[in-house]
Parts: C-alpha cells; sequence; structure tokens
C-alpha cells in the first residue's frame, strides 16, 4: 500500500536552513561594532574638545574662614502626655572666624533663647516628618536675631535625643 500526500507539502521548495542570513547579521554586526570603534578612537564622537585658547577652568579655593562655637548641651523636659519625657539637645554655630569672639561671648543669650524656644514647643511637632528641618530653620533665625545679622551663617545640630 503507497501513501499518497495530502496537498500539504505537495510541490513546496525545501525550507531554507537560514544560514545565509545569520552570515549577513553577522558581517553586519562586526562591521557596525568596528565603525563605532574608530569613531570613538579616532575622536570623532566623545572628543576633549578643549583647546589652548579656552580660559583655564576655575580652581576651587580653599575652605573659606570659619570656626565653629560649641553650644553646650541643653536638656529639657516635654510636657506630660507624651512618649518622650526629655529632649537632649547639643549643637554648634558655623561662625567667620572674625566674629568667633564675639559669639561666643554671646552664648549666654543664645542658650536662653534656644532653651525657651525648645521648652515651647509641642512635642506632636518634633515627630513630624520634616519637623527637625523646620525646627533647625526657627532656631537658627531666633539666634541669627540674638547675636546680629551676618554673624552666625549656620546651626549645625551635634545631638537631638527624645528620650
Amino acid at each position: 500500500m503507497t501513501t499518497t500526500d495530502t496537498g500539504q507539502n505537495a510541490g513546496a521548495a525545501p525550507r531554507k536552513t537560514g544560514k545565509p542570513g545569520m552570515l549577513i547579521g553577522l558581517f553586519l554586526a562586526l562591521l557596525l561594532g568596528s565603525g563605532g570603534f574608530y569613531a570613538v578612537w579616532s575622536g570623532m564622537i566623545f572628543e576633549d574638545r578643549s583647546s589652548e585658547n579656552d580660559p583655564p577652568v576655575a580652581v576651587v579655593p580653599g575652605l573659606p574662614d570659619f570656626a565653629f562655637v560649641p553650644i553646650s548641651p541643653i536638656m529639657v523636659s516635654l510636657s506630660p502626655g507624651t512618649n518622650a519625657r526629655h529632649l537632649r539637645f547639643q549643637a554648634q554655630l558655623e561662625v567667620a572666624k572674625a566674629n568667633e569672639s564675639e559669639v561666643t561671648a554671646l552664648l549666654p543669650r543664645v542658650i536662653d533663647v534656644l532653651n525657651s524656644y525648645l521648652r515651647a514647643i509641642d512635642p506632636a511637632e518634633l515627630e513630624k516628618p520634616g519637623g527637625l528641618t523646620r525646627l533647625r530653620a526657627q532656631m537658627l533665625r531666633r539666634v541669627q536675631i540674638v547675636t546680629g545679622d551676618g554673624r552666625v551663617r549656620d546651626l549645625l545640630i551635634m545631638e537631638f535625643v527624645l528620650s
């Protein structure tokens, strides 16, 4: 008994294996890769275009003359009904070296202002996200008012512990 073809493969050419297409793809990949390498190597792309006539790059100067004036630690008792009972706070003031002795002489007033402010603050404010940033800005402004404009550049919080 002989089998007859059902007509699906009748008259169809045998299937190609795709080797020529793969060789063409490999050749194009090598050609494009080597062209990209040459473009980068020769400086056609990613070239340093600075020349001798360009102005020199500015050199970053050394650190400005500033000093840090430490503030003695402040311990504040918080109002009842909060999770924490005490706040321990310590900071340093960033000042110009020329103003260091003046700010040091005013430290008792600075500590008084910070102590008064920290006692008056609502403990819920301390637990909010971004609360410490707002607190720092408020304290810096108060310190700048006490010491005079331009004497204190920044307030750096060294310790802020709720216990």
